[in-house]
């Protein structure tokens, strides 16, 4: 910084430094920080935020297309009509099993395959690339997989997989069950299963490289076998991994359309919630009751995805401590 030199009235000369230059202080500098991020920030609101406005203000009114002339203000009909209805109350419940089956059976797959997994072996990683091959498959076409090139009662693998080992203990007359119309939600459970356990299987396969390998090795100096360290050690160091993985899966398997409208139709039984509301919506072209029951859904996912933050933000300060 250089000095400035100016004349005092008696004649001396006295250095003074130059005015720093003027950054508008904190404000402007913060503000300078997020301009950037302003307009996806506004395309977020405009994409997500006021379609759930309009779905939120719709859902207080009765709005029927077969009846236009109707049209006005229900206040909390539609949400009564909803908590009433029989149809809705099946559709929740069967959502809840949906949800259940596929995060259990997912995370104990995904447990599993990343204990596999954590082990060093020739081509581990090619073997992690194909192990996360199903979660990348849009879900229409994985769907549509399972109901065709596995389901399928004439020319599915699974009978003719039956066909093959019938044959082998010298049976003409194998069975061939259709399977979707025998267990209808669970082939739509065993789908979602196969292309979640490779999601369940990051997280936790996450998990286990945090671990501290200098205490399990102490413990097994010690003489603790491989079954006391996953009870004792491996376990309890998982346990928010494990709720993450159950929360985010909940969050999405919730939400699932796909495997419910390609595999079933939501027949036999098998309509979850975002199904029914699809029905409401465009064939009943209930508009009312069909945002009423998708506000209750956004809730209970809004509930379900503060947990989830919870477990992510102390996940994050533990190795932020470490």
């Amino acid at each position: 910084m250089t000095s400035v030199a100016t004349q005092t009235g008696e004649g001396t000369v006295e250095a003074r430094p130059p005015k720093p230059p003027r950054t508008g202080g904190p404000r402007a500098a913060g503000w300078a920080r997020r301009a950037p991020l302003l307009p996806a920030l506004v395309f977020m609101i405009i994409v997500t935020q006021l379609p759930f406005v309009a779905t939120l203000v719709i859902s207080f009114m009765d709005w029927n297309a077969y009846y236009p002339q109707e049209r006005g203000f229900a206040g909390f009909a539609n949400f009564k009509r909803v908590f009433t209805d029989v149809n809705m109350r099946d559709a929740v419940w069967t959502t809840i099993l949906l949800t259940a089956g596929v995060v259990l059976l997912s995370l104990l797959l995904g447990l599993g395959i990343a204990l596999l997994l954590d082990r060093k072996f020739r081509g581990r990683g090619a073997v992690r690339t194909l192990m996360i091959a199903p979660f990348l498959v849009v879900p229409v076409a994985a769907a549509l997989l399972w109901k065709h090139a596995l389901y399928n009662p004439e020319y599915g693998l699974f009978n003719g997989a039956l066909t093959w080992v019938w044959r082998l203990f010298g049976s003409d007359h194998p069975p061939q069950p259709d399977w979707i119309s025998n267990m209808p939600l669970w082939s739509v459970i065993f789908a979602l299963v196969w292309q979640w356990t490779p999601f369940m299987m990051l997280i936790l396969l996450a998990g286990l490289q945090g671990r501290p390998l200098d205490v399990i090795e102490a413990a097994r100096i010690d003489g603790a076998n491989s079954w006391q360290i996953f009870r004792s050690m491996t376990l309890p160091h998982l346990r928010q991994y494990l709720e993450l993985g159950a929360l985010l899966g909940s969050i999405y398997i919730v939400q699932n359309f796909d495997a419910v409208f390609t595999i079933t139709s939501g027949g036999l039984g098998t309509a979850n919630l975002p199904y029914t509301i699809y029905q409401i919506f465009y064939q009943a072209h209930d508009y009312g009751r069909a945002s009423a029951a998708a506000v209750i859904v956004v809730i209970g996912t809004i509930i379900i995805a503060t947990f989830a933050l919870r477990t992510v933000s102390s996940l994050f300060r533990q190795e932020a401590g470490r």
